[in-house]
């Protein structure tokens, strides 16, 4: 979701059980049938206070029996959380309780699947909606939900596996400029120094990529993209850098849609912000980090990566925390591939080769696979195995299965799963069917075991021939890979494939004369560890 590390001094960044439904290692217990719909979130924001006063109307289906559901809303204690007023179902009284950060409903004795229920609320949050100043002093309200912060301001199903269409309308006062998800569709002067705006999404999004900008805004229209309206949301003092740093997201979203597929959202807003994240990819709306903003144009990669995550993470979303690879390693790798396409497969193996030193370094720290069941907390699964080591694995499938075939498949899975959830099952068979291969030993090996093949390797000629060979070390697994080898001779060279599916392997390579050099994987396909 988020560019977390810094890279080139950019970023540092089923069981049934009581109820609810239980996937995987992800602890969430899920409505098993309530499913929202929609939300509307009336906000009133104020300058002389932190405390919001909310009303949320969200319109629920219930997919089988209507029983029991829950929200997500952190209850107040001491300084901080949400009062709940009142919960209405279809303008009536609900039967509620607001105990251990839940609203727990209790529906009415109707046949309706479909109901619309109101919860009124008011509070000071103590994170997702994020109340200070701007560097320049200014005072900013930023919604900054990602994993599962809006439960701290927004009652909700705070979990990407259910997503909704949105709707934000704030009143505030009318000295700010407002942006929030979705397309703006009111601003009225309310008199007595208030103003409301109004903005709606009709695709279905996840709360961790819902969010609203309450400050002092410079903004641009930076272009239209196949009817999409490219924007940048900057703060006054920085005006002119702002619309030149984000200047080129309209170049990054023609790319995507032209090799991905088709864009989910009514806009895509480019937002300087008050963010945890070096970039958050709220759905339309993204947030970077206050500094991106230089004039220096220097954020290039930082934005192809949230913009990436409009596909994949925002519109086909993870259905499981633990899978969150499918959000931050394809956003890694498809930012490569944008830049990629603009400066040359020398920018591709420039950042796999920072990319693969900083998964070696975090492996000796944590050994554990990029899909570990044995992470519960949703802020701890994002790591450099979600992030470049899942990158690198797409680079690996890419290479496996070809560039034709790799977009193939990549298209399919997006066509599959837009506006949806997925696991890494439903990918794995996406490129499956578009490949007519088996990549079950892939996926298994590169995802859900611990690590890479760590190699030690040597070469000799004798007769005519080069003589390799290579020895995996790890003592944990034998992965099976292919290596490319470069023989270089007279200035040219000549790159061959061996395939490696043992701990020792041993090949030859006929050559006419003894070669200058021997080079292992120089184009920076395979993942490993040189000892």
């Amino acid at each position: 979701m988020k560019k977390l590390l810094r890279k080139n001094s950019l970023l540092l960044v089923s069981f049934l059980l009581l109820g609810y439904v239980l996937q995987a290692q992800d602890t969430y217990l899920r409505n098993t049938s309530a499913d929202v719909q929609g939300y509307i979130f009336n906000l009133s924001l104020h300058d002389d206070t932190n405390e919001i006063k909310g009303e949320t109307i969200a319109t629920v289906a219930f997919k089988n029996e209507v029983n029991e559901f829950s929200l997500d809303l952190v209850a107040k204690s001491g300084t901080y959380g949400m009062e709940v007023l009142g919960v209405f179902e279809d303008s009536i009284k609900a039967n509620y309780s607001h105990e251990g950060n839940k609203i727990r409903i209790i529906p009415s004795a109707k046949e309706a699947k479909q109901r619309v229920y109101t919860i009124q609320y008011q509070g000071i949050p103590e994170r997702g909606l994020v109340i200070d100043t701007t560097k320049f002093g200014q005072r900013s309200f930023f919604g900054d939900n990602w994993p599962n912060l809006a439960r701290h301001w927004l009652p909700s199903v705070d979990h990407p596996s259910d997503k909704a269409s949105i709707e934000f309308r704030i009143t505030a006062p009318d000295h700010y400029d407002v942006v929030a998800t979705g397309e703006k569709i009111e601003e009225s002067n309310l008199g007595n120094g208030a103003k409301l705006t109004s903005y709606k999404e009709a695709a279905p999004v996840a709360m961790k990529v819902v969010t609203v900008g309450v400050t002092k805004f410079a903004s641009k229209v930076l272009d239209e993209v196949e009817g999409i309206p490219v924007s940048a949301w900057v703060y006054p003092e920085n005006r002119l850098d702002g619309f030149s740093d984000y200047g080129v997201a309209t170049n990054v979203l023609k790319y995507f849609i032209d090799h991905i597929g088709p864009y989910s959202y009514a806009k895509l807003a480019n937002m300087q912000a008050k963010t945890q994240w070096g970039g958050l990819e709220n759905a339309g709306t993204i947030s970077y980090f206050e500094n991106s903003v230089t004039g220096q144009n220097e954020v290039e990669g930082l934005i192809a990566h949230e913009i990436a995550h409009q596909w994949f993470g925002n519109s086909a979303s993870e259905n499981d925390w633990n899978h969150v690879w499918l959000s931050e390693g394809f956003a890694t790798y498809f930012a490569i591939l944008y830049q990629e396409s603009v400066y040359g497969d020398e920018k591709r193996k420039e950042e796999l080769a920072i990319d693969r030193k900083q998964i070696i370094e975090y492996y000796a720290k944590n050994p554990s696979p990029i899909v570990d069941p044995s992470i519960k907390d949703p802020m701890k699964v994002l790591s450099t195995n979600t992030y470049q080591k899942g990158g690198w694995i797409l680079n690996m499938l890419r290479h496996k299965l070809g560039d034709k075939t790799f977009w193939k498949g990549i298209k399919a899975y997006y066509k599959k799963y837009r506006n949806s959830n997925a696991m890494t099952v439903d990918f794995q068979k996406a490129m499956e069917e578009a490949s007519g291969q088996n990549l079950e030993s892939f996926f298994q090996q590169w995802i859900f075991t611990k690590g890479y093949p760590e190699i030690k390797y040597n070469w000799t000629y004798k007769k005519g021939k080069v003589n390799i060979t290579i020895n995996q070390i790890q003592d944990y697994h034998i992965f099976e890979f292919p290596m490319e080898v470069e023989v270089k001779k007279n200035g040219k060279s000549v790159i061959s494939s061996v395939q490696v599916n043992t701990k020792e392997s041993t090949f030859e390579i006929a050559v006419d004369s003894r070669p200058e050099a021997v080079n292992f994987d120089p184009n920076l396909w395979l993942l490993f560890e040189e000892k």
